[in-house]
């Protein structure tokens, strides 16, 4: 037959008896696969003849089972699948004297009765046919995974990194004019391509259960006006002649609006391009652009808002109502009195009484910089010539994170537990009235409509739930990853400056010179710059 040991029924006028044949190795089969195969066949035995019989066996001897007669057991298989569901094992036993062999036919019905229903190999069924092997494993079944898909992701071909740095000479001083922030193009340059997703292919185990792939992630070319899309949508390009960029993932092409001043003779200014305002921007007016704003004057008590970089070649004196707000980098010779908040960093010889946030770094190193009064916020790190003042001026500067991070935090703490006890509340309720409803109890249509607003708060719950707690575990991320922010003074820090690092501060008691502030071991400590 085989080299596989294995055994075989034997029925006889006195009975029923097992015989067992050798392996190639000259091994008996093992004692667990019989009683295995005895209990699937449903075969009546004595259990102390048959241990009796097995330790004592020699070749060709019968082991009697029972006394009993039995008609004929025809060839059969026992099939296991597999944990995941992707893989059927069969063990092929012979028929008993007298029984009936396996066809094509009849494997595939034993693999039916296993539940097999999908991936069974020709081949395998071949190669039993054709040598029947018995007491073996034969990977009968083989299921098809799922073929994962790709995401779609789009290439711009033009520098989109806003890092650009002014430069800074050798006596100390920023240069303004030397930035180099554009990026020119020309008509019909393609500016970005799209590169689609593909779709996974379904699996499915050899149960005939279908195996999903993960949903792919679409994406589709975004830009304003200026830009030309290609017919089959995977390209955009330049209708003109100009500059490109990306905002808050947009692509923009524009010329460049000019004016002289900003102020009575040409109203609020709200443009798509980008702004250059030549002379100065008086109070009480506004600028807001997707691109980029450059005024080359002074800017007073005004509002500018930019998507991407705002430079103040000259400054701004906010007299306490200006506000700078770009999506990208702010640079100012100096920032007075005002409300600032910069997606990127910002650059400038001194900030005072100003409230400064930065999505990166803040930079104030000019020979004379200083960061006097009012509250500075960096994610990554501050950097100064003088901190504070000997007058005392209220001083706050703060990196790791923002305040309104905590605050925010707060917030979403509380959504998470009050969403976790609405549905610990609320489930056993919904639990207890399905019990009530399989054991056949009847409920009113009040009732009924009761449960229904139960399981609706408690989806609401969990979907609020899984929301907020996503959030917070953003946030607690961009918290982790302020650990290793820091201030850092080249001049000198004053009494009373106040500086946090993440979610610990410290008070400034007396002047610190030429110091680096880091958070270690939960504490705001200071090191030799």
């Amino acid at each position: 037959m085989g080299a596989s040991a294995y055994f075989q029924l034997v029925l006889h006028e006195k009975g029923t008896f097992l015989q067992m044949f050798p392996g190639a190795g000259g091994e008996w089969p093992q004692l667990p696969e019989i009683l295995q195969y005895l209990a699937y066949k449903k075969v009546t035995y004595d259990v102390a003849m048959l241990g009796k019989g097995y330790k004592s066996y020699e070749a060709g001897r019968l082991i009697p089972l029972s006394a009993e007669k039995m008609l004929p057991v025809a060839e059969c298989a026992i099939i296991e699948i597999s944990p995941d569901r992707m893989e059927a094992v069969a063990r092929f036993y012979p028929p008993s004297t007298g029984g009936r062999l396996l066809d094509k036919e009849g494997v595939y019905s034993e693999c039916r009765l296993a539940k097999v229903v999908f991936g069974v190999d020709e081949a395998v069924v071949g190669d039993f046919l054709a040598n029947r092997e018995y007491c073996r494993d034969y990977v009968v079944a083989k299921g098809k995974p799922a073929k994962e898909g790709t995401d779609a992701f789009i290439t711009y071909h033009f520098n989109t990194d806003n890092r650009i740095r002014p430069t800074l000479n050798e006596d100390g001083t920023v240069d303004f004019f030397n930035l180099n922030l554009v990026n020119p193009c020309k008509v019909g340059q393609v500016l970005a391509t799209l590169t689609p997703e593909v779709r996974g292919e379904e699996g499915r185990d050899v149960t005939g259960v279908v195996l999903k792939p993960r949903e792919v992630k679409r994406a589709a070319l975004s830009y304003g006006l200026n830009i030309q899309l290609s017919e089959d949508k995977l390209s955009i390009s330049s209708r003109v002649d100009g500059h490109v960029t990306l905002t808050g993932g947009k692509v923009f092409v524009s010329d460049v609006m000019q004016v002289q001043n900003v102020d009575n003779s040409t109203g609020n200014i709200d443009y798509s391009g980008n702004v250059v305002v030549e002379g100065n921007v008086n109070s009480n007016f506004s600028v807001k652009t997707d691109g980029d704003i450059e005024v080359r004057g002074v800017v007073e008590g005004a509002q500018l808002e930019a998507g991407g970089n705002i430079i103040l070649v000259r400054g701004i004196n906010g007299m306490g109502k200006g506000v700078l707000k770009a999506g990208g980098n702010i640079i100012s010779k100096f920032i007075e009195n005002c409300k600032v908040d910069a997606g990127g960093y910002v650059e400038t010889n001194s900030i005072l009484h100003s409230d400064v946030h930065a999505g990166t770094d803040i930079n104030v190193m000019n020979q004379k910089g200083f960061i006097t009064g009012g509250e500075v916020v960096a994610l990554s790190t501050i950097r100064v010539r003088t901190l504070g003042s000997h007058m005392g001026a209220d001083t706050r500067v703060t990196v790791g994170v923002d305040p309104k991070t905590i605050t925010r935090m707060g917030v979403l703490t509380k959504e998470v537990t009050d969403a976790q006890k609405t549905v610990k509340q609320l489930v056993p309720v919904l639990e207890a009235a399905k019990k009530k409803m399989a054991a056949g109890v009847k409920m009113g249509p009040d009732q009924i409509k009761q449960l229904q607003n139960v399981a609706t708060t408690i989806k609401a719950s969990q979907e609020a739930f899984t929301a907020a707690n996503a959030e917070l575990e953003e946030l607690k991320q961009q918290m982790a990853e302020g650990e290793n922010a820091s201030v850092e003074v080249s001049g000198e820090v004053y009494p009373g400056v106040v500086i946090a690092i993440s979610d610990v501060s410290m008070i400034i008691k007396n002047v610190v010179k030429y110091s680096r502030f880091i958070k270690s071991k939960g504490d705001v400590r200071i090191t030799a710059l």
